[in-house]
């Protein structure tokens, strides 16, 4: 089958006057929602593990109803339906923030819980001996080790989140893929434009992986 590619079509003006500024979205979406899912993640986690049932229970609903939905209808139900709640209209990035950072938090309050639930307990009982508070201990000495242990973990997450910020295309926000379709509507080469984006997609995230992978390797040897 001759799919008869334009292979001007990939140049670097597709990327420079397309591609690059959803380029910086998707990744500034990244960055933030990583920081804030890993901030309210662990709030989160320590709530699940706090033994107070009133911590715990909301923060187990939240977490396993947030990964029981797909992302995709989380990002529809918050851009459609806060703006009838609050009487107006939320702009498409903002939403996707908003949605984001809510959305990983419920992930990575899992990958941190299981961070914290692998130090052992002797380093606890060891603080409370020495004095500490439980908010004390969690600071000095279980949380630094917790994510060391899951720093692997936490970043092909956030590489997963990366790849998911294509969905924000449902709602209009201009993302990295957004670019690249409207460049192809523009030249009307749809199949070179999603081609673009599948190997763009496809080179970062082999980079990153790569990186993780020669990281954890790094902190096996540490250990």
């Amino acid at each position: 089958m001759n799919l008869n590619l334009d292979w001007s079509f990939f140049s670097w003006d597709l990327f420079s006057n397309f591609v690059l500024k959803g380029l910086y979205f998707s990744v500034s979406l990244t960055v933030i929602a990583t920081l804030g899912g890993i901030f309210f993640g662990t709030l989160l986690a320590l709530m699940r593990l706090s033994g107070k049932k009133w911590l715990d229970l909301p923060a187990t609903i939240y977490v396993n109803g947030m990964r029981s939905i797909p992302l995709v209808m989380v990002i529809l139900w918050f851009f459609l339906l806060m703006p009838m709640l609050i009487g107006k209209p939320i702009g498409a990035e903002t939403s996707a923030i908003i949605t984001f950072v809510a959305f990983e938090a419920a992930y990575f309050s899992e990958i941190m819980r299981a961070g914290i639930q692998s130090i052992p307990r002797g380093q606890v009982f060891a603080g409370q001996a020495l004095g500490m508070t439980y908010g004390q201990n969690m600071r000095l000495v279980v949380l630094p080790q917790a994510f060391r242990n899951m720093l692997p973990v936490l970043l092909t997450q956030t590489i997963i989140l990366f790849q998911d910020t294509s969905l924000v295309y449902a709602i209009g926000a201009y993302d990295m893929l957004k670019g690249f379709e409207i460049a192809g509507k523009n030249f009307g080469r749809p199949i070179e434009s999603y081609l673009a984006a599948a190997v763009t997609y496809f080179v970062i995230c082999f980079a990153l992986s790569w990186f993780v992978k020669r990281l954890h390797k790094k902190i096996a040897i540490i250990r």
